[in-house]
């Protein structure tokens, strides 16, 4: 690798690092993404205003806060070319603080929570954990939302020692949901209510009266920023890489994308680790919404955004299994994605992800033109295999569709490992499918 091509990997994986780190929260996610647009020349469109499009606009559009759609009209018909689509999530499993978090129990404030997704709770244990999310607080036009992040550890799980749990290596850590995830916050202040205590620290911090907070919805992140590691410094670690990093690759890959022909379109939903089953997820109709209003804005008839819809392409950018050699059992033979050799292909037969031959085929030629290796993924069969937006969008568009992602250690832990190079190939193929 050339030195200049090597710098541009190494900028690529910090980029990431960066943007996860910027973003503990979907809202902080779109937050980071919008940031990125904007500074690309991307305008913001409201959904309730009415909208005037022309060929070679750039915008992006907000829902609920944490999913963002952004668009590049092409400068060819909309019937003749489609759109190239990539869609990803901004959501990670992990903890949610509940509306009434805070209780007073032997002299500790402890931080009620619940679990958000299928997170690998174990790794939550003794690290260095803070809160972030957004607050509603009241103001003169009714309320207003902030956007909020304490980068100090503010929160913390406790093992429990080993002479209480002495099976604790050989059966692995166990926690009741309900009992033994709550979060030690602090000592209580006599005559204070808990609550109140809680509350207090987010208003100090928004500068606002405690009063002033009508509610909240708040994450449990890792104050540990991302690294990059290994002997010759090839791999990445964080938080949320599944699926900040398929993200920030379609938001790059994007705002890369300079005079396409065909109208290119980076989707990112909130609520997919949960079944996307909401007007911001995946299953809503944000999507179908937005291609609509670009249709209608071009003068096309229902009968033109089908026949649109039917010459488009649509990539699911989700992350993917590696390999990992410590438990070569668990992988389905001829089937080992690894790490730092390029895209993953996901297919399961039972409809799990949306590839097919043919969108794989497709897939496949974006790699060879681009000049970026690929892989293939199966699940093994005993096994039971997780699924993406893919499915979703897919049955509701009718859309060709593909299951890509970057191979990565860990997933579902608060710390996830990756490959600095595979980022680079996914942003790389990305841009091949908006060009």
């Amino acid at each position: 690798m050339s030195t200049v091509a090597h710098q541009e990997v190494k900028k690529h994986a910090q980029d990431l690092l960066d943007f996860i780190d910027t973003s503990p929260s979907p809202w902080h996610a779109v937050a980071s993404s919008a940031a990125l647009l904007k500074a690309n020349g991307f305008t913001e469109l409201n959904e309730s205003d009415a909208w005037q499009l022309s060929p070679g606009n750039r915008h992006y559009v907000v829902r609920g806060g944490g999913s963002i759609i952004a668009f590049i009209l092409g400068s060819q018909s909309l019937v003749q070319t489609g759109f190239n689509m990539v869609v990803a999530h901004t959501d990670s499993p992990g903890l949610r603080l509940k509306p009434h978090p805070a209780f007073s129990s032997d002299g500790l404030i402890r931080i009620g929570v619940e679990v958000y997704g299928g997170p690998i709770l174990a790794t939550f244990t003794d690290r260095d954990l803070s809160i972030a999310g957004r607050v509603n607080v009241r103001s003169a036009s009714g309320f207003e939302t902030k956007l909020i992040k304490f980068d100090q550890a503010l929160i913390r799980l406790p093992n429990l020692a080993i002479h209480m749990n002495r099976e604790v290596n050989d059966k692995g850590l166990k926690l009741n949901k309900q009992t033994e995830l709550p979060l030690i916050f602090g000592e209580s202040e006599e005559g204070i209510a808990a609550e109140h205590q809680f509350l207090n620290h987010i208003a100090k911090a928004l500068k606002v009266a405690v009063t002033d907070i009508i509610n909240f919805e708040l994450n449990v992140f890792d104050t540990q920023k991302g690294a990059i590691w290994g002997q010759h410094q090839e791999f990445i670690a964080n938080s949320q890489l599944d699926n900040l990093a398929s993200c920030h690759a379609a938001i790059t890959a994007l705002t890369n994308t300079k005079h396409p022909t065909s109208t290119v379109i980076c989707a990112l939903f909130d609520h997919e680790e949960v079944g996307s089953e909401s007007a911001t997820g995946a299953s809503g109709s944000f999507l179908a919404d937005i291609i609509h209003r670009i249709g209608l804005s071009q003068n096309l008839s229902q009968e033109d955004i089908l026949r649109a819809l039917a010459n488009s392409f649509f990539i699911s950018a989700d992350m993917a299994h590696a390999y990992h050699p410590n438990h070569a059992g668990s992988y389905e033979p001829c089937h080992h994605a690894l790490v730092n050799k390029g895209p993953v292909i996901k297919t399961n037969a039972n409809q799990r992800y949306a590839t097919s031959a043919d969108s794989a085929a497709k897939f496949i030629r974006l790699c060879e033109q681009a000049g970026v290796p690929y892989q293939q993924y199966a699940h093994r069969t005993d096994l039971g295999c997780g699924s993406t937006i893919g499915p979703i969008v897919a049955s509701r568009l009718g859309v060709n569709s593909v299951d890509v992602g970057s191979p990565m250690w860990a997933m579902h832990s608060l710390r996830e490992s990756a490959g600095v190079l595979d980022h680079t190939y996914m942003i790389t193929v990305l841009s091949k499918h908006y060009n």
